[in-house]
């Protein structure tokens, strides 16, 4: 028996009780063939605790400011092809290029692994939606590759633990204060990579569309720029890639009436409770400052929310800002491709660019 949750209160509850509700057993829908199992995503209390305290370190606020000047030059640079030529597609040649740099500038790659990333990243994704196992195998592997140089080159050369990842995770401990196992730092950047690439680019697809149909409301954000933050906030709960996450019951426990068994997985539809009438007033809509836009679970809740939030959200409000003080106007002109699973969204959104 599988089960799925989408109201906002219980989905939000259940988030929270990550005792009763384990990610151990498996956390994504679908679930890896292969039964990998990578931190912190797919790791229980207390061996979730060394991963998140390592990532966290190196997403405070100063450190999100210092990434801030480069990943605008990043992001500019990036546009300014499409908008020589007055279109292109933002996802694919723009969104996906940008993401690529802000895991760049995150993890401090080498400048010639973003151009890599971004294609591996993608070329993953394809065939992971084609369901091309052999495929997927190998630019996963790739993937693996970036990691584990990555790790090993921080070992040799370690870097300030609160500017940098891979050596963050490198001085944590497990709860019998030994290293952590390679095999799950290396899984650990490898799950980094592949969310901090993939979802970007879906994200923006859906704001570039949402903004072409609405152009009262692009005007409005080119015109005052403070409104960005706030608009990316109902963005991202109207358009986040992620359907939901699973979880596992962990005791027999009643759910509206329904006895759960231990064992049983149970999908927790964030997409869904984003929408949820009962919290948001008209949910499908757009509502710039919606007074109640905290309840959204665009970023999961508990000791799962996206470790990344800060910097998801900095990047998409700097793409978004470069995007509309370089244009006049812009507006889809092409036809508008989906995604399959696991993600929802836009993987391709060709914009034509008034400049």
């Amino acid at each position: 028996m599988r089960l799925s949750l989408w109201p906002n209160s219980d989905v939000k509850a259940a988030a929270l009780d990550s005792e009763t509700f384990i990610s151990s057993v498996r956390a994504v829908i679908p679930s890896d063939p292969r039964g990998l199992r990578r931190p912190p995503l797919n790791f229980d209390v207390p061996n979730h605790t060394p991963y998140r305290t390592a990532l966290d370190r190196t997403l405070k606020p100063a450190r999100i400011k210092r990434l801030t000047e480069r990943l605008e030059q990043h992001a500019g640079a990036l546009l300014s092809s499409l908008l020589q030529r007055q279109q292109g597609d933002i996802c694919t040649e723009f969104a996906a290029q940008f993401a690529a740099w802000v895991e760049t500038e995150w993890l401090n790659l080498t400048p010639d692994t973003a151009p890599r990333l971004a294609a591996t990243a993608s070329a993953w994704v394809n065939a992971w939606r084609q369901m091309d196992a052999e495929k997927t195998t190998y630019f996963s592997t790739q993937l693996y590759d970036i990691a584990r140089a990555l790790l090993a080159d921080r070992r040799e050369h370690p870097q300030d633990p609160e500017q940098d990842p891979a050596s963050s995770l490198l001085l944590e401990r497990n709860s019998n204060g030994e290293p952590l196992e390679e095999i799950h730092l290396v899984g650990c950047i490898r799950q980094s990579l592949v969310v901090g690439v993939v979802a970007p680019p879906l994200m923006l697809g859906g704001i570039c569309n949402q903004l072409s149909k609405d152009q009262e409301l692009q005007q409005r954000l080119r015109e005052d720029p403070s409104l960005i933050p706030a608009a990316i906030e109902e963005f991202v709960r109207l358009f986040s890639p992620y359907r939901g996450f699973t979880r596992t019951a962990s005791k027999e426990i009643v759910l509206h009436g329904q006895t759960i068994k231990p064992g049983v997985p149970i999908a927790l539809t964030y997409s869904a409770a984003n929408r949820d009438p009962a919290v948001f007033d008209n949910p499908h809509q757009f509502v710039l400052n919606r007074p109640n836009i905290a309840m959204h679970l665009g970023f999961g809740r508990g000791r799962h929310r996206c470790v990344g939030q800060p910097l998801a959200t900095m990047a998409l409000q700097i793409a978004l800002r470069s995007l509309l003080k370089n244009t006049k106007r812009f507006e889809v002109n092409g036809e508008l491709q989906f995604a399959r699973m696991p993600e929802m969204g836009i993987i391709s959104c060709p914009l034509g660019f008034e400049v």
